[in-house]
This record gives C-alpha cells, structure tokens and sequence, in this order.
C-alpha cells in the first residue's frame, strides 16, 4: 500500500560529470542546492552577485557574468551546466529610471513600484537569459526549476498564482527551445525542467519537511531533493566519486577530543593520504587541503 504520491521523473538526456563546475542562480532555494554541490565536490559558482528571486533578475546575473558594465569586455565562459531556480513573477521598478532592480537595498519604499510579470514577459527573460548562455557555451545544459518557498508576504493564494506563472514560463521557455534553436546552437544543448517544486508539493507534504517559519524546506527536503536529482542527471562516475568522497570529507570535519594523541596524528596521515589518492583518481577535484582546513597537517 502506498502512502504518498511519487513525482516520476525520467531520466534527463545529459549527465553531470564527477567535479563537474556548475553554475547555479536565482532563489534562495538555488542556495541550498548549491551547498550540497560544493559539500559533494562540485566547484558550483552560486549566485556570485546575490540572491535572485525573479526571471529579469536573473538575467541581470548572467549578462553581468559576461560582460563588463563599463566596456563590454567578455570576462567569463560560462559552465556546461547552469541551473535557474525561479522565486515569484514580482520585480520592483525604481520609478526614477523605470528599471528593474535586482535588489532594493533598504532605500525607501516610496522610490519603487512593484509589478508581476506576466507569464509571456517570464518567458521572454528566459528565453534571453537562455540565448545568452549558448552564445557563450553552444553545449550549455539550462535547468529550469522553480523554488517550491512560498511567499506569506503575498497571501497564500497570490504566492500560488505566482508559482503558476513561473511554472507556465518554465515550461514555454523549455518547449521554445526545443523547437527554435539558432544557428549558434549545438544540437547537444537543451533546457529542460527538473520538478523540485512538484517533489516538495507532492512527495513532502507534511509540515516535518519545512523549517522554522514553516515555509522554507527543512534540511532533510533539501537532502532528499538533491538526492532525487543525482537520480536524475548524474551519471555513474559522478555518483561513484561522491560515494568515495564522503567518507574523506567526513574524517576533514571530525573534530577529536585529543587533538595531540598519536592516535589522531596517525588518523590525520590517514586522511591526508585518502585525499590525495582521490585528488589523483579525479583531476578535476579541487580540494586545498592546506587552504581549506585546519584540522589536516602536512606530516613531518
């Protein structure tokens, strides 16, 4: 007898390698996937100018990724795997210019305008923020997702409505790009739609599954999304690579009660000599040992 339903998600038509960089932006939802890549050994970029919540913010991100302000100048090739994590359709225009700011920071409320973007409007930002991304890399792999947080802020009714638009936009953007790509295109990239949202909606209905405030997923949702997606788009490799490096990243933040026992010293050689071997196994894996923690000495 079942006692839930489950989300059937096949299988996705790329994999993400071992130590692969992937570049997440958008909600602070992307934030929380976003550690549990780093935890696992993927140099991830998250959100490198701030949290965005909405499809024009997030496109605010990307151009500015690859292009400088005040020149033009190209600065960076973007990863084989980007995700967007979408938040609410709401922006706030600064009624001075009519612009649409990625964050209003603290200035008064009187300066700004708050709008919803419609459904076409969301697309019409993807669809960019996507066009953008293969100009840069014609192999990028975009991951539409929308954040499954809710807005107390909006009612729960209006946060509803604008989780629907983004889910409408999602699913414009993915089936737009099927079906018209440039000649700048490879015939490799796609966006496609992972349902995180639907996963913590209709798997993790129990309020067990949230935090605190009762509207941002627990730490055990996230893990058990994370934990759906390696099922979904990681290949054998990558999922072999995170099985060895648990244990090594385990025995980095353990944290003895006899720091200067012989027994922790031979245990701190131990684990030294495991990282390295995996550093060797895996090329891509960039771990600093002497950089990154204290707790790991170089032996004598």
């Amino acid at each position: 007898m079942e006692f839930r339903t489950i989300v059937e998600i096949p299988h996705a038509s790329f994999e993400i390698n071992p130590c692969e960089e992937v570049l997440l932006v958008g909600s602070c939802f992307a934030d929380g996937i976003g550690r549990k890549f780093k935890e696992n050994g993927f140099p991830a970029i998250v959100n490198p100018f701030g949290t965005m919540y909405n499809p024009a913010s997030i496109l605010h991100t990307i151009k500015r990724m690859l292009c400088s302000e005040s020149s033009g100048e190209h600065l960076q090739a973007i990863p084989r795997i980007v995700f967007l994590t979408l938040g609410t359709n709401h922006v706030y225009r600064l009624k001075e210019t009519g612009e649409i700011v990625d964050n209003c920071e603290k200035r008064p409320a009187s300066l700004f305008q708050e709008e919803e973007l419609t459904v076409s409007q969301c697309a019409d930002y993807l669809r960019e923020t996507v066009e953008l991304l293969r100009g840069n890399n014609p192999e990028v792999q975009v991951v539409l997702t929308v954040s499954p947080i809710r807005y107390r802020k909006y009612g729960y009714h209006e946060s509803q409505l604008s989780k629907a638009t983004l889910l409408l936009a999602a699913r414009q953007t993915s089936i737009t790009s099927q079906t018209s790509r440039t000649s700048i295109t490879s015939k490799t990239s796609q966006t496609t739609y992972f349902p995180a949202y639907e996963i913590l909606m209709d798997e993790l209905r129990d309020y067990r599954f949230y935090a605190a405030d009762m509207l941002h997923p627990s730490e055990q949702a996230i893990d058990y999304i994370w934990e759906r997606l390696n099922d979904w788009c990681f290949s054998a490799e990558a999922q072999s690579f995170m099985e060895e490096w648990r244990p090594i990243r385990q025995a980095l933040s353990h944290r003895p009660f006899h720091p200067e026992s012989e027994e922790y010293q031979r245990f701190q050689v131990q684990t030294q000599a495991r990282l390295q071997a995996l550093q060797e196994k895996y090329p891509n894996f960039k771990y600093d040992i002497y950089d990154t923690t204290k707790r790991i000495k170089r032996p004598r």
